[in-house]
């Protein structure tokens, strides 16, 4: 079969390779019918992430349909149309059990090597092996269309969890840091839980003007502060989501949030350590937390803001390619000449 196979840092090309096989009794074949290309995706064929190998299978955003079963699946059957989380959990540990299902140790994450877990293939191939299936997948509704299903696997369960582990209320002030998709579904995301306002910081018009067109104020990062204190009479944002993943756009937030204020940070961070400031955080009492999106436990409330028509996280795809344009895109996507690429395998 064909796959987008990572061949050393900063590389990655069209292949032939082998399907993969059930092997395990919870293990389904997914045949895949789009797969994302998304920033974490970038990290790792940068090589930020120490545990991806050439000959590693990218990727981590797909919907398909089910080909083969285990004999322990129990929830889906050959010929289900399927959405997936960007990584697996066994679904009955004490860490699934409270909805913590990054947490769980089976976890295993698509297309990252040994990162985050046991080494797994990705899913920018025409077929996926899927562990622990049946907590892993969901069944793709109807009102949801698969680039939806493709961004709550992992963007905008991303942008979500950044808003719910912020405790943002309604009428609250938030700044994003970060105007990728990520950043822009946050933002999407922090509307409809009834910010009073959004604030989008980033440096590319395109991506600011995007920001705009979609219910956001949008500024660069050398203007931000002036805008979040025009809105807040110089207190500072309430909420400040970090979209980014580098401690630069970290240590920043610190200068835009308001005393007893709340920082999220949900960018894919590989740096080991950061001078994290104390003594300005203990002054004013700041919040300072980090969030993993959990497709899984945010599935059901995502879908159905998705088929409701209260949210529609599909304004952020401005890319759709085959195999053959796949490493094109990757290559856009990391000169932001697009937002977000999805590849249809069948093309």
């Amino acid at each position: 079969m064909r796959a987008i196979v990572y061949q050393g840092r900063g590389t990655v090309a069209l292949q032939d390779v082998a399907p993969p096989q059930v092997e395990q009794p919870g293990d389904a074949l997914v045949r895949v019918e789009l797969a994302g290309i998304c920033g974490t995706d970038l990290h790792v064929i940068a090589g930020d992430l120490a545990g991806i190998r050439p000959g590693a299978i990218i990727g981590h955003e797909f919907v398909g349909e089910v080909i083969a079963v285990g004999a322990a699946v129990t929830r889906f059957k050959v010929g289900n149309r399927v959405m997936s989380s960007d990584f697996t959990a066994c679904g009955h540990c004490r860490w699934c059990d409270r909805g913590d299902h990054w947490e769980c140790h089976e976890r295993a994450f698509f297309g990252t090597g040994t990162s985050f877990g046991p080494a797994l293939h990705g899913a920018q191939a025409e077929i996926v092996r899927v562990p622990n299936a049946d907590t892993t997948l969901g069944l793709l509704p109807k009102g949801c269309s698969d680039e939806a299903a493709i961004l709550l696997g992992d963007n905008l369960a991303t942008g979500w969890a950044a808003v719910e582990r912020g405790a943002l209320l309604p009428g609250e002030i938030i700044a994003v840091i970060g105007g990728g998709s990520v950043g822009q579904l946050a933002s999407l995301s922090a509307q409809a839980a009834g910010a009073g306002a959004v604030v989008v910081i980033e440096p590319s018009e395109t991506r600011r003007a995007f920001a705009r067109a979609n219910g956001s104020l949008a500024t660069s990062p050398s203007e931000a502060r002036s805008l979040i204190d025009s809105l807040t009479d110089g207190e500072g944002a309430d909420l400040v989501v970090e979209a980014v993943g580098a401690a630069v756009t970290l240590t920043g937030a610190f200068d835009l949030v308001r005393k007893r204020g709340r920082i999220i940070s949900v960018g894919a961070h590989a740096t080991e350590s950061w001078p994290f400031p104390l003594a300005k955080s203990f002054a004013n009492e700041l919040t300072l937390g980090f969030a993993i999106g959990d497709s899984i436990r945010l599935r059901p409330r995502l879908l159905s803001l998705i088929t409701t028509g209260v949210l529609d996280p599909t304004v952020v795809v401005d890319r759709r390619v085959g195999f053959a344009d796949a490493v094109q895109a990757y290559a856009d996507l990391k000169a932001q000449r697009i937002l977000k690429a999805v590849i249809d395998p069948r093309i």
